[in-house]
């Protein structure tokens, strides 16, 4: 069974996705964490990662990055997201990524283009989203419990600033597949909406726990 899960930054899916794989015993792969090493090494390689043989290079980052705490920072999020406008540099992950999903077994990975670009065959997609006020509000607020000194208007315009990249580049662009399903949580708790996700997929593929 695979499980594909997109939605914007800050919108909850990468949460939703750690909850549908423990529920469902597969393993889950958070996409945006490999568009992130790649942000991260290029700034530790003195790149540009506007440019794109700049990120194409940091592609081949060591797997130990992976574990670096420093890609959860909201600064490598940015880098991320100026580096997969990159047509060659998602075309460097595509194969990692179809891979994971297409272990026996399945598997769940949540990102901006996996129900339309990495396993359009999944058997349950979802769509997860929130308003951008709502995306920031989270986000600013984890950023102050990490001791992060950052004023909120600085935090939606980044959120604003990524939904534009990810939405409007010309290569595997942030969109809803249309056999998703559209999980809007601006007004859900966590519970309520990781509730919500394991009904859909039940009713997509049948109870398998």
């Amino acid at each position: 069974m695979i499980i594909a899960i997109d939605g914007p930054t800050a919108s909850g899916k990468g949460t939703i996705a750690r909850a549908l794989a423990a529920h469902f015993g597969l393993p889950v792969l958070d996409t945006g964490l490999l568009y992130r090493a790649v942000g991260y090494q290029t700034q530790l390689n003195h790149g540009d990662p506007d440019k794109a043989a700049d990120a194409l290079a940091a592609c081949n980052f060591p797997d130990s990055l992976l574990d670096d705490p420093a890609l959860r920072f909201e600064s490598t999020g940015s880098l991320a997201s100026r580096v997969s406008v990159h047509p060659q540099v998602r075309a460097a992950l595509f194969q990692r990524q179809v891979d994971f999903a297409n272990q026996p077994g399945g598997a769940v990975l949540d990102g901006r283009d996996i129900g339309t670009v990495i396993a359009p065959h999944a058997d349950a997609k979802l769509f997860v989203t929130a308003s951008a006020g709502e995306r920031a509000r989270r986000r600013h607020a984890e950023m102050l419990g990490r001791g992060v000194e950052i004023g909120f208007d600085a935090v939606l315009a980044d959120v604003h600033a990524r939904d534009a990249r990810d939405t409007g580049r010309a290569d595997a662009p942030l969109l809803r597949a249309p056999d998703a399903m559209l999980l809007d949580n601006s007004d859900m708790n966590r519970d309520a909406a990781i509730a919500a996700a394991i009904a859909f997929v039940e009713s997509k593929v049948g109870r398998r726990g």
